[in-house]
Parts: C-alpha cells; sequence; structure tokens
C-alpha cells in the first residue's frame, strides 16, 4: 500500500463510510423493485437521477472518504460540517454527469427495439471507450490526483470563502469523474443497476487509488474491456444491459 494511504488509513471519516454503506443497502432494496432493464429503467429524468447519484454514492464514497477526512481535519475544527459540505459538493459533479447518461440511456432505449445491431454497436463504443482511455496518460495523471489524499488537503488549504468545503468536493468530484467516466460507462453495457457489476467496479476503483499495484490494474482493466469491444460483436450477450429482452415499466412512479 503506498505510503500516503498508510498514514491516512486511520484517519478515514467513518461517517462517510456509513454513508456509503446505507447507499448500498438503498440500492439492494431498490434494485429488488425492479425487473432487469435496459436503457432508462423505464424511470423518468427525476427518478433516473436519484438512482444514479445513489449508485454513484454508493460506489464512490469508500475510495473518497480518506480524502473528505484529511480535508477536513486539515483545518483542526468543525469536522462533521466540512466533511458534509464536502461529501454535498462532490455529489454534485455526479448529479451534473447524470443528465449525458440519462440521454444516452434515452437514446438506447429508442434504439434498441428498432435496431437491435446498433445496440451492438452502442456496446463496442462504451467497451472501446473504457479501454482505451483506461490506457491513456490522462488516465494516469487523473488516477495520480485520486491516489494522494494529503497532496490533494494541502493544495486546498489556502481556499477561503464560506462555500470552500462545497467547492473543494466539486473540484475533487471533477478529478474523480475525469478518472472514472471511462469504467462507469460499463454500466450502461452491463445495466445500471447490474449489482454484480457495480460491485466489481467498486472495488476496481477501491484498488486503483489504494494500492501499488492499482494502476496496472487498471491498465488490466482497459485491455480486458478492448478484448470485450470485440467479443460483443460476435456474442452480444457480453453486453446484458443493451441485449435484454424489454420488460415492463417499473411500478414503482420516479417520474
Amino acid at each position: 500500500m503506498p505510503e500516503i494511504w498508510v498514514s491516512v488509513k486511520r484517519r478515514t471519516s467513518p461517517a462517510v463510510l456509513l454513508l456509503a454503506v446505507a447507499c448500498w443497502v438503498s440500492v439492494v432494496v431498490i434494485s429488488r423493485d425492479m425487473a432487469p432493464m435496459t436503457g432508462t429503467m423505464g424511470l423518468g429524468l427525476v427518478g433516473f437521477v436519484a438512482v444514479w447519484v445513489l449508485m454513484m454514492a454508493a460506489m464512490m464514497l469508500p475510495s473518497v472518504a480518506p480524502f473528505a477526512s484529511v480535508y477536513a481535519r486539515t483545518f483542526g475544527e468543525r469536522h462533521a460540517a466540512r466533511t458534509a459540505a464536502f461529501v454535498c459538493g462532490y455529489l454534485m459533479i455526479w448529479i451534473a454527469a447524470a443528465l449525458p447518461v440519462y440521454g444516452i440511456a434515452r437514446a438506447a432505449d429508442q434504439l434498441i427495439p428498432a435496431h437491435p445491431a446498433g445496440a451492438t454497436v452502442l456496446a463496442v463504443l462504451a467497451f472501446a471507450s473504457c479501454g482505451i482511455y483506461q490506457l491513456t496518460s490522462l488516465k494516469d495523471r487523473c488516477l495520480a490526483w485520486c491516489r494522494s489524499p494529503l497532496g490533494f488537503a494541502m493544495k486546498h488549504s489556502a481556499y477561503r470563502g464560506r462555500t470552500r468545503d462545497f467547492r473543494v468536493g466539486m473540484h475533487h468530484g471533477a478529478f474523480c469523474l475525469a478518472c472514472c467516466w471511462a469504467l462507469m460507462a460499463l454500466l450502461l453495457a452491463f445495466g445500471i443497476m447490474n449489482l454484480i457489476a457495480m460491485t466489481i467496479l467498486a472495488l476496481i476503483v477501491f484498488v486503483e487509488r489504494s494500492q501499488t499495484w492499482g494502476p496496472r490494474l487498471g491498465r488490466l482493466v482497459g485491455v480486458g474491456a478492448l478484448v470485450f469491444a470485440v467479443g460483443v460483436i460476435f456474442q452480444p450477450a457480453l453486453a446484458p444491459g443493451l441485449h435484454q429482452s424489454q420488460h415492463p415499466t417499473m411500478t414503482m412512479d420516479m417520474r
């Protein structure tokens, strides 16, 4: 484990971890009331954004907890309030990210019934985009930022103003989005509420950031995604989120 993580692992915010656990429980409960569906899962914009942010909180907060804790403790006071503002700012980025994701999911809803071959093209694009990005230097730079909680806290210690903590959370959220968007794109192929895919991706994100061999795992995932990009052409079932049979719309009204 990197030296920087050794120095902060005992200071990880329990409150943030408890919030992540609560989000995981909520996601599991909600998934039980939803038939396996493609695209938007029958949700309207508001419902989709709510479910998406809940999912991102569950998947990302365990990796973000050390950053929130180290940042809040930098100033030696009001830890709980600072952490809450930081997390709210962080999640605001994922709320914004939900909007283009919803647009893509809506397009998938319209494309899949009319053009099954188009769904395969979309799956290839999702896998290939992830595979290529995971192997780029931009991914490496963003990941380096996400692997340094102490450096992060020191860089933002000069922020001022009442909204400082919220803005710092947004700033870190932007780096997280830049680091992980390609991995999250795989949810389109595997299914937005695919709990197995969510768990695996959350573990990948955590290992990438916390283990010395994390960057190597990230590159290995990139190679695997490229293999899937080719394989899904011949075996569409590799992308169940885009090739499932259509199911009735959810009975839960979240529009």
